[in-house]
């Protein structure tokens, strides 16, 4: 398994069964490093690592402090280390369904050095549970795909206008979709719904994803 194949510059570090995402694959690349791949498509490290750095440079342009960071679906943390490494003394909360993913995270990229809150939950209970709280956070990343599928149950206004009631007074929300042909009129339409329930939707494009702000 951990032997290179040199027609693609890869090798397998490990495959594994989750009752979340099914098969996930524990990849290494020359040109991209460590990456977790589900069905296909890599759910944390490799491509994502310069997609999110990307989209982080473009929140510290608008918003350069923050104190609070909530990330729904964590998966293997790549994201929380970027926010780690730009605001050092964030306090980051993160959330992700699926524990096998999380476990690999902390084994293959690095997640365990991150101070962070974790709770293994689901995204729509978890900001149930928060809004009850009453808690706020300066900042929402919202990465919440299985493999390439978003789950129908963040589709609809009610999921957003929970991210609504999470921000505080300044807050940004950021919402990543794909937006490859195929998922393209999926995420248009998520972006007109979000359109309704924020003052500010700006769509940002890095690689072959949409990411919309929203304050």
């Amino acid at each position: 398994m951990n032997m290179w194949n040199f027609l693609t510059g890869t090798k397998v570090l490990e495959e594994v069964e989750s009752p979340i995402n099914g098969k996930i694959t524990v990849q290494k690349s020359l040109g991209l490093g460590t990456y977790l791949q589900v069905g296909g498509l890599t759910q944390s490290g490799g491509i994502l690592v310069s997609i999110w750095k990307s989209t982080i440079d473009e929140v510290i342009r608008r918003k350069p402090q923050i104190s609070s960071c909530l990330i729904l679906g964590l998966g293997g943390g790549s994201v929380a280390q970027i926010i780690n490494k730009h605001w050092p003394d964030t306090i980051i909360t993160g959330v992700d369904f699926d524990p096998v993913i999380v476990n690999l995270g902390k084994k293959y990229l690095g997640l365990g050095k991150v101070e962070i809150r974790l709770f293994v939950n689901d995204a729509f209970e978890y900001c149930v549970q928060a809004i009850a709280e009453e808690k706020k956070f300066d900042l929402i990343l919202i990465d919440l795909y299985k493999g390439s599928e978003f789950p129908v149950q963040f589709e609809g206004e009610e999921f957003p206008k929970m991210i609504w009631k999470l921000l505080s007074g300044d807050g940004l929300a950021v919402f990543n979709r794909l937006y490859s042909a195929e998922k393209r009129i999926k995420a248009v339409k998520f972006g007109e719904r979000l359109e309704k329930i924020f003052r500010k939707v700006d769509a940002y494009y890095p690689e072959a994803n949409v990411m919309y702000f929203a304050t």
